[in-house]
């Protein structure tokens, strides 16, 4: 990948989830019916993947009561803060809303919780748990500091064990930091929550690779590790003339967005791709100032891996979409001019249980282009078999228990993308309280 000069990120026209002032909590708080009850929790804390007493926190909004609210959240979610931003609430805890099924526009529960949690962490001291005394501490290594990562380093000090994260970039987040959309979240409120873990007791190492040997030591000593190492780089799918200026694969563009420069785009982008990532990278193109996105997938949007509400939010922005449509080459002499493509049609089903896309002899066509970006998926990162025994994956997962989190190595846990092949950050938090409550228990045992 060869990419355009950079330039300083313009600002972003606003996010996709603005912050509320008080008093709009207070009146989208004063909308939930409270539905919960003794015996049958609300449909919005079911749907949520965490496990966040949602209309609880609501309730505390509504009587003027956020830092409770907080404390609340943070109870079930140490990274309540940045779920508020980037989970897919659509398709969960506002998807399940008692109002939406009723016709009514449901609660806004992602703005609400960014109300509350935004309020506690500026005021310094964020009321999460306190870590509770242990008469052994056990030592925990985590290899990873994104969502999953940080969450079950969170909660294993918070049980009162001595936890340090190793990772190989110099701030905490993972993907959230490198790889998730701006207009979704930059940066903050990361700082702030990874502040928060290092007040339990959370020991980071940021710039140390799981190779370093500061690193290698540390596993080698610890009772237990968690591997939250997530996905690698993007897909390692070429095509010819991919080496031009203009050409980008999809990681590489967001990370520019994300740590303080962005290429010029040009007036024509090309995306290429049917996932969520593809459709971030659109919707940032066009905010990026290029006149004509064309997003080019090889089915149909039935087949479409992304979101359905973020293929229609991305459609009424301008994003534009060329179904049953496949790259054959990118075009240019000293720098991107125009990808051709060709037309396909879906044929039998594959290993997938999709229809597999054909491709029509003599459909070819252009679409000019002065950037692409390849957004195809995300390489699994299988090279951690060669430094950790016993483990293996399985259709680009690393095996794991999926009620413990725990590896067929037994001193190794994991979750987050590693383990589940790639989902949403609230999955990584929930799938890192599990680990972090697996190995409580097996060390507990061991004692």
């Amino acid at each position: 990948m060869t990419s355009t000069a950079l330039h300083p990120v313009p600002e972003l026209p606003e996010e996709l989830r603005p912050a509320l002032t008080a008093s709009e909590a207070l009146v989208e708080a004063d909308r939930c019916l409270a539905c919960s009850g003794p015996y049958s929790p609300a449909p919005c804390a079911v749907a949520c993947p965490a496990g966040i007493d949602v209309a609880g926190f609501i309730s505390q909004i509504a009587a003027g009561d956020p830092e409770g609210a907080a404390k609340t959240i943070f109870a079930e979610n140490l990274l309540g803060a940045t779920c508020s931003r980037v989970c897919p609430v659509e398709v969960l805890c506002e998807g399940a809303c008692v109002l939406a099924h009723g016709g009514r526009k449901p609660i806004a529960i992602g703005a609400l919780q960014r109300y509350a949690t935004d309020r506690a962490l500026a005021l310094g001291e964020p009321p999460m748990r306190s870590p509770v005394p242990q008469a052994i501490v056990w030592r925990v290594v985590v290899i990873g500091a994104g969502p999953a990562g940080m969450a079950c380093a969170g909660e294993l000090a918070a049980l009162g064990h001595r936890v340090t994260v190793f990772d190989e970039h110099d701030e905490p987040g993972g993907l959230v930091r490198y790889a998730i959309a701006p207009y979704r979240e930059q940066r903050d409120p990361l700082p702030a929550e990874a502040a928060a873990l290092e007040r339990l007791g959370v020991e980071f190492r940021l710039g140390t690779p799981s190779t370093a040997p500061e690193a290698r030591a540390a596993i080698a000593e610890a009772d237990a590790v968690f591997l939250g190492v997530g996905l690698g780089p993007d897909s390692d799918v070429s095509f010819p003339r991919d080496e031009l200026p203009g050409v980008w694969n999809s990681l590489p563009f967001i990370e520019a967005l994300k740590t303080g420069e962005a290429p010029h785009v040009g007036r024509d982008v090309v995306v290429i791709g049917g996932g969520n990532t593809a459709i971030d990278v659109a919707r940032e193109a066009l905010r990026l100032g290029a006149d004509r996105v064309t997003m080019i997938y090889r089915r149909t949007r039935a087949e479409m891996p992304a979101y359905s509400h973020e293929i229609d939010e991305a459609d009424s922005e301008g994003v534009r979409f060329s179904w049953l449509s496949d790259p054959v080459r990118f075009i240019g002499e000293h720098r991107l001019e125009a990808v051709e493509c060709r037309l396909m049609r879906l044929g039998d089903p594959d290993e997938s249980g999709r229809r597999r896309p054909e491709p029509i002899p003599g459909s070819e066509f252009v679409l000019q282009a002065d950037t692409a970006v390849k957004a195809i998926g995300q390489r699994p990162r299988t090279e951690v078999t060669e430094w950790v025994d016993g483990i293996e994956f399985d259709h680009g997962a690393l095996r794991i228990d999926p009620a413990t989190g725990r590896t067929s190595n037994p001193r190794f846990f994991a979750g987050g993308d590693v383990a589940n092949g790639g989902s949403s950050v609230v999955e990584a938090v929930a799938e890192g309280k599990r680990a972090a409550a697996s190995i409580d228990r097996w060390l507990s045992c061991a004692s």
